[in-house]
């Protein structure tokens, strides 16, 4: 397992639309998800520790964004024949078991993940209402382990100051995880 950060964000680089399924048997495209007041993507995968130890928080801070008028979307692109764990029957079972309030959905062929330059899972594109990226950190103190309870919300923080002014915070603590798994 190699861990990475992500790049720092370019502010008002533009979303990029994609067409992929979904776990609940649906297709989603960028206008199908985007909220009022902007969208959050998120690459995640299953197997990933970064990700196990925010998953309950992720799903508590999707659901309080759509408050806000923020929209959220999971984009599983890893190649699951070197981990099965994130297969799209585990990706099923995992939003089922955590109660996923977004689309989780599957890059199959990757190009979503390179489009975007993701590097890690969890890596996080918070954009605001006309799409343009105004965030690229943390989740939050969590590393392999999960941060204390009342730790920093920084990626909720960032996305409400979003929904509210449309621009992101400018100091930012990049995003760290497990390398994307490319074919």
């Amino acid at each position: 397992m190699v861990s990475l950060q992500t790049p720092v964000c370019d502010f008002g680089w533009k979303a990029v639309d994609f067409d992929l399924p979904g776990v609940d048997g649906k297709r989603y495209r960028l206008a199908d998800v985007k909220g009022r007041n902007g969208l959050l993507v998120m690459f995640i995968c299953n197997h990933c520790p970064y990700v196990k130890a925010i998953r309950e928080r992720m799903v508590r801070d999707a659901k309080d964004l759509l408050q806000h008028g923020v929209n959220s979307i999971a984009i599983m692109s890893n190649d699951p024949a070197e981990y099965p764990e994130d297969s799209f029957d585990n990706m099923k079972r995992v939003a089922e078991q955590y109660g996923f309030s977004f689309p989780y959905v599957w890059d199959q062929t990757q190009e979503v993940a390179q489009a975007y330059g993701a590097v890690c899972t969890p890596d996080f594109f918070g954009f605001n209402a006309d799409l343009e990226l105004q965030y690229r950190g943390r989740f939050d103190a969590s590393r392999k382990e999960s941060a204390p309870a009342d730790a920093r919300r920084d990626l909720f923080e960032a996305m409400v100051q979003i929904a509210r002014t449309g621009n992101g915070p400018r100091e930012q603590i990049p995003s760290m995880g497990c390398s994307i798994k490319w074919k």
